[in-house]
């Protein structure tokens, strides 16, 4: 009459249920002084309680799997080398590499810049930064390459960071302006209301 198919079905789903206990179903009283008429303060008091989630607007941090402009860094970067013509920037490898670039008055000389992302964190180390100076003779044959390492690095590597901050603050602000409620731990604000 029962095959054996539906005999574990059937323990299955009792077991599932043995698993789930009374708690979801149980009758909780609750009364209206409890509930904020106001739909903002409900949703910030479920925040505060633990009970809410979000679907949308979270900024996902620590991933190599980021979209390139959300990087600050990396758009800082783009930005301060945007009159140079590229001739790669890899975001997965971590690195913007510029053509030579010289200008109209000196076109016996040019320089090329590398930049080699050694994290995403805006720190003082987080790039590293190559400027190399091609000099050539007056016809353009002779050509000398050499790393030119200079000051310039350092102001190329502070105006870059100072971008990345500026842009750091402006995604925060925005994340803040759309997510005004303050995620945290439940017990810690339950702590904190109990100060009070």
């Amino acid at each position: 009459m029962f095959s054996k198919k539906n005999i574990v079905i059937l323990l299955s789903i009792i077991a599932l249920l043995s698993q789930s206990a009374c708690g979801p179903f149980k009758y909780k009283k609750v009364s209206a002084k409890d509930v904020p008429t106001n739909v903002r303060d409900r949703v910030k008091k479920n925040m505060e309680e633990g009970k809410g989630f979000r679907l949308m607007n979270q900024i996902k941090k620590g991933t190599n799997y980021e979209f390139a402009s959300s990087n600050p860094l990396w758009r800082a970067t783009l930005d301060t080398l945007d009159f140079m013509p590229l001739v790669s920037a890899n975001y997965s490898g971590g690195i913007v590499v510029t053509d030579w670039y010289s200008e109209n008055s000196t076109p016996t000389e040019s320089v090329k810049i590398s930049v080699r992302f050694l994290t995403n964190e805006i720190r003082s180390d987080a790039l590293n930064i190559n400027i190399f100076l091609k000099k050539c003779s007056e016809n353009l044959t002779n050509c000398s390459i050499s790393k030119n390492n200079t000051e310039l690095v350092a102001d190329l590597n502070m105006n870059i960071l100072k971008k990345a901050t500026k842009y750091q603050k402006d995604i925060i602000e925005k994340y803040k302006k759309e997510n005004p409620y303050e995620i945290g731990d439940a017990s810690k604000n339950k702590r904190s209301k109990n100060k009070e």
